[in-house]
């Protein structure tokens, strides 16, 4: 449904004659904007600015590597990003109603499935792990993710948890 989804906006993108990478374009200038508006609460600032570091990433090592990367893909690595942030913070809240331990499970789910569906498999651990132990991030993912897969996997494994 996701795909199909996603499929379409692209279509609808493609038919309107928006440019290409319009979906990357659009989350990545509405994380700067919320990271830039001194209106924005902490919690916002740190969530959007997780986004653009990771939308900056995956641009930066497609040129790196001088790999050949369609609309698409950074369309639906944007999009799968955004939409693995949004349900990790209402599954974690819903968690949190049930019980610290289904909040724990809930948090290991996201953390794991964003560390363990890498896109690049870069080797330096140090420079590409936002994935840290503390407990006050609020996007404790590593930006070496293929967010197309790591949505799939914590949605599923969320659905299941919180049954």
């Amino acid at each position: 449904m996701k795909k199909m989804l996603l499929s379409l906006l692209v279509l609808m993108a493609s038919v309107t004659g928006i440019q290409a990478q319009s979906l990357y374009k659009t989350v990545f200038d509405k994380a700067t904007a919320v990271v830039n508006n001194p209106a924005s609460s902490d919690e916002e600032i740190q969530i959007n600015q997780f986004k653009v570091t990771a939308l900056n990433y995956i641009s930066m090592m497609v040129k790196k590597r001088g790999l050949d990367k369609d609309a698409y893909f950074y369309d639906s690595q944007a999009v799968n990003m955004s939409s693995f942030i949004t349900d990790f913070q209402v599954n974690l809240e819903k968690a949190r109603a049930i019980s610290p331990a289904k909040r724990t499970e809930i948090l290991k789910i996201y953390t794991d499935a964003s560390k363990f569906n890498p896109l690049f498999k870069d080797t330096d651990k140090e420079k590409v792990n936002a994935y840290v132990i503390d407990k006050t991030t609020l996007t404790p993912f590593c930006i070496d993710t293929d967010w197309e897969k790591a949505y799939d996997q914590a949605t599923t494994m969320a659905k299941a948890a919180l049954k």
